[in-house]
């Protein structure tokens, strides 16, 4: 199905197409863009300009630049801008004007990604779904996700992040939802704010961009709930809120179990029973904001719960695996390397915590974006009530120093600058019948040690 004819294209750009082309989707990178795709020539680590010829050679439809490059043949079919973040968030205002889908947007300090692909997950049960792939909730990523939409989607899901003030607000106003969920607020990307209610006004600007009359979703166990709902009031939106506490979705109670959480919530006077394929009970939370949010979009509650199931947590992102050991027996890897803050990594010790196993052992990465604060914060992880549980813990990094060193002696197992030198002693570290934690901050490379834990057997992902 054609997305963009070049005549669309450059009507919403304002640009000028060299020929009469088509496009069926839209990439920013040539390692992953399919043929008639529409190559977008962002600036970022390199000019995206540099790689237009071979875009071209492999079968892109068009590209979108602001200049003609080097090596490109004439008459190649260009879209020519004045500037290329601005055409790529034109081409996303207009995909987003020209369908009639019903948008939510995701955002929050922990949870956003997940609840996002719960929301995909039951969505498209109801209709044709369009959502963000991975965590695409930048300055390009959000424009990236609008630009490929499809204009007969029936449901969209937009994830929405940030890492500096002011960075919500424009996002939300291109994907202008009609229903806008927070999951929650956290110390996270302190460096660039002066406190967590700093933070909780930036999540909030979400709210700035929503429809007419549309929903906003609010946690309301967090600390700065009251800032969140007095953004939304002062936007005209109707407020829906859950947790643990008094609100509308009231979770009374989470079982977990092995591979799966099942939990029972209060809706008005309706008891609801619903169940999450993960370990972690901070999962049903995050499911109580999705169920929410999809009753706001107009799907019956019942149906919303019985789409849940179908979803499973991604890589890096609380999956659990069953790695057998090249030397008999086997391990359980919780693999959540792809991000950490104070939050989730409390969170995520949660679920080390009260998992089966002959020892519970964690590898720890740091925690970045902190701020003044975060030599102290992560010492304080030691003492959270998780540890009890936790036979040994692992750290990586300079700011696990802190940690390091404020742990029980013995609970404190090796110390390495990087995940690399960690994964080097893995064999000596881990025996048949541990539950193993990977985490921590993206940058620290933690997948090293998924990837390590994953050799020393053939792993395989865990039903259920």
């Amino acid at each position: 199905m054609t997305l963009w004819t070049a005549s669309e294209a450059a009507a919403a750009t304002g640009g000028q197409a060299t020929t009469d082309w088509t496009a069926n989707g839209v990439s920013i990178d040539t390692r992953t863009l399919r043929p008639g795709d529409l190559f977008v020539a962002l600036k970022a680590a390199r000019d995206g300009h540099d790689f237009v010829a071979q875009a071209l050679e492999k079968g892109a439809g068009a590209a979108l630049v602001s200049r003609v490059p080097d090596n490109v043949p004439e008459g190649a079919p260009l879209l020519i801008v004045k500037d290329v973040q601005a055409g790529l968030e034109a081409l996303g205002k207009a995909a987003r004007a020209r369908t009639d889908a019903r948008v939510v947007g995701v955002t929050g300090s922990v949870g956003k990604t997940s609840t996002k692909e719960m929301l995909a997950t039951i969505l498209e049960t109801e209709g044709k779904t369009h959502a963000s792939v991975a965590s695409y909730n930048n300055h390009w990523g959000v424009p990236l996700t609008l630009a490929r939409m499809p204009r007969d989607t029936e449901f969209a899901v937009i994830e929405i992040g940030m890492n500096h003030p002011g960075e919500i607000a424009p996002l939300a106003e291109q994907a202008r939802p009609h229903v806008a969920l927070v999951t929650t607020v956290a110390a996270v990307h302190l460096e660039a704010f002066e406190s967590v209610a700093g933070i909780a006004r930036e999540k909030a600007a979400i709210f700035e961009g929503l429809e007419p009359g549309g929903a906003a979703i609010v946690n309301a166990d967090i600390d700065h709930a009251d800032i969140l709902r007095q953004t939304a009031q002062a936007h005209g939106a109707g407020i829906v809120d859950f947790g643990r506490s008094a609100a509308d979705y009231r979770l009374t109670d989470v079982q977990p179990e092995s591979n799966a959480v099942k939990a029972r919530a209060l809706v008005g006077d309706q008891v609801i029973q619903f169940e999450v394929n993960s370990a972690g009970t901070h999962f049903a939370m995050n499911a109580l904001g999705a169920l929410a949010a999809c009753v706001e979009l107009g799907v019956d509650l019942d149906q919303a719960i019985a789409g849940l199931p179908a979803w499973s947590p991604v890589k890096g992102r609380g999956v659990r695996e069953s790695l057998p050991l090249s030397g008999g027996g086997q391990i359980e890897l919780l693999d959540d390397s792809y991000n950490a803050n104070p939050t989730s990594m409390e969170a995520a010790l949660d679920v080390l915590a009260a998992s089966k196993g002959t020892r519970r052992i964690a590898f720890l990465g740091d925690m970045k974006e902190l701020g003044a604060q975060e030599e102290a914060m992560h010492a304080a992880m030691a003492d959270i009530k998780a540890m009890a549980h936790v036979d040994q813990v692992h750290c990586i990094g300079p700011l696990m120093q802190a940690m390091h060193h404020a742990l029980p002696e013995k609970k404190r197992g090796l110390w390495f600058a990087t995940s690399a030198e960690m994964a080097e002693h893995l064999p000596a570290l881990i025996r048949d019948g541990d539950t193993v934690l990977a985490k921590g901050s993206l940058s620290m490379a933690l997948a090293a040690i998924v990837d390590g834990l994953r050799k020393m057997g053939q792993g395989g992902a865990l039903d259920g």
